[in-house]
């Protein structure tokens, strides 16, 4: 896919994967192939995994695999939701059964979908803590530090602005 904007019919897709429960690299892996599979997505690239500290999540929370990937699609950002949804209960994800913050064996949130906005129960675009997440800033500003953020900001402002407290990323090799 060429940085430059999809074509009208299309707008970019932006997904944060992540996962800290059994297998969590296979597990990304697998559920990025499931995404690249789905009809309708296409143009996907994906960042380096990050390994993360947990955020707001209870003591013993093992560390998170993270990244974040971009595609291109005309479809609805509810019907690719049901997708993420979809996949991650395929992972094993009971959302009914989980609390918010803490272990998982997938997370798929939706973060931005072209210029749409969207104040839903169960889907905010832009993603409401989208700029408050270094464990998503970061791979972000991998595929492109300079896209201009709901803030105004880029990707790499609103990362450097975060500082270096919080918790830690690491990109893995």
């Amino acid at each position: 896919m060429s940085r430059g904007e999809p074509s009208p019919q299309r707008r970019r897709a932006w997904i944060a994967l992540g996962a800290n429960l059994g297998q969590p690299e296979r597990t990304l892996a697998a559920a990025l192939g499931r995404l690249r599979a789905a009809s309708g997505l296409s143009g996907w690239r994906c960042s380096s995994l990050w390994r993360t500290a947990p955020l707001d999540c209870p003591p013993g929370t093992p560390e998170f695999l993270n990244a974040v990937a971009v595609c291109e699609t005309a479809s609805e950002p509810e019907w690719l939701l049901g997708l993420l949804h979809g996949i991650e209960a395929w992972a094993g994800r009971d959302r009914a059964a989980e609390g918010r913050h803490g272990a998982r064996s997938l997370d798929l949130d939706l973060l931005y979908v072209g210029e749409l906005r969207r104040g839903r129960p169960g889907l905010t675009l832009p993603h409401p803590r989208l700029e408050q997440r270094r464990f998503v800033l970061a791979p972000l500003c991998e595929l492109d530090a300079d896209w201009i953020l709901p803030s105004g900001r880029t990707v790499r402002a609103a990362l450097a602005a975060l500082g270096t407290d919080g918790p830690s990323v690491e990109r893995l090799p």
